[in-house]
């Protein structure tokens, strides 16, 4: 009889051969809810036994003790954040290193986009110093929360001014910059107000990839440690069908390229301009990334102190300890 396995992911288009059955396996029975918002905690929780989760939170389970979680190094959202910095049509605002002594928003301080947003402007000289921080909600659809999640500090990063939507804040002047991973509704309109702070944000983003060699993983697949430790093998096979499940999904949008006018010609630059391997799952493929993730964690004052990818990642997507790979 297959292992149940309730696992909770955001509702990525890739993973739809999952979701249907398309990809299974004899030994897994995996039961897939999409969420709009991510668990909190799938260690803790009663629903889920893995889950995609916040590569920024699972750095802050590792480092608090807390093993309740093993993190599989398959990072099933990816991306480049230059596009996400957001300001008015009208700003003068062109390049990264013009944020330097800006009032910048941010929609979590510790979210894991917005610290890879940071490292790609501190790679331009504006460090975290160099900014006023504003953590606030996008717009006023977004509830009010803690976005500063313990890490403000009075005249350098603090709450939205008055938990005001910081659409709002950007269009009055009041911010000059916003960092988000989703554009607010009507931002595709062609009378928006706002747009890219990078005209070319693309070959920002490929230039930033030459010198780095990844494209950053902002969030990972996450399991419970016991469920781990009773069944060694469902790292391995989780992480697969996962893999299969994208790859499958690839195949069928090159087929059917016509969702968009232009897809045909984004898939075809994805070919020419990444290598191939540039998502593999996996810890050696993905060391240099998890090394430089936490390096901006600490640098940034997120953890206190530096942790190494083999801290971060016991296991590999085999189930094998990392140590015993290496």
């Amino acid at each position: 009889m297959p292992l149940m396995l309730r696992l909770a992911l955001r509702d990525w288009d890739y993973m739809t051969p999952l979701v249907l059955g398309d990809v299974s396996s004899p030994r897994l029975d995996i039961k897939v809810d999409r969420v709009g918002t991510l668990i909190s905690h799938v260690g803790r929780s009663k629903d889920y036994d893995a889950a995609e989760m916040s590569f920024s939170r699972y750095t802050q389970l590792r480092i608090d003790g807390d093993d309740s979680v093993t993190g599989i190094p398959n990072f099933i959202m990816r991306g480049f954040r230059h596009r996400c910095i957001v300001t008015t049509k009208d700003s003068k605002l062109r390049e990264l290193g013009d944020l330097a002594g800006k009032r910048i928003g941010v929609t979590g301080w510790r979210d894991s986009g917005n610290t890879w947003t940071r490292a790609a402007i501190r790679r331009e000289g504006v460090e975290v110093e160099d900014a006023r921080w504003y953590a606030g909600r996008l717009t006023e659809a977004h509830p009010i929360v803690d976005r500063l999640d313990g890490f403000g500090r009075p005249g350098r990063i603090e709450a939205a001014p008055g938990e005001r939507a910081m659409v709002e804040l950007l269009t009055e002047g009041v911010l000059d910059a916003i960092f988000t991973p989703f554009m607010p509704e009507g931002y595709f309109a062609s009378g928006s107000p706002f747009r890219q702070l990078l005209s070319d944000f693309r070959g920002a983003e490929r230039r930033y990839f030459d010198q780095v060699g990844y494209v950053p993983g902002m969030h990972l697949i996450g399991i419970k440690s016991v469920i781990a430790a009773e069944h060694p093998w469902v790292i391995e096979e989780l992480s697969r069908l996962v893999d299969e499940s994208q790859r499958m999904w690839l195949a069928k949008r090159r087929k059917y390229a016509e969702t968009t006018p232009f897809m045909f010609d984004e898939l075809l630059k994805c070919a020419a301009e990444l290598p191939q391997g540039w998502d593999a799952s996996g810890f050696a493929p993905n060391r240099k990334m998890i090394a430089d993730f936490a390096g901006e964690l600490h640098a940034q004052g997120i953890l206190p102190r530096l942790m190494t990818p083999e801290e971060l990642f016991p296991l590999d997507i085999d189930g094998k300890p990392i140590a015993a790979a290496a």
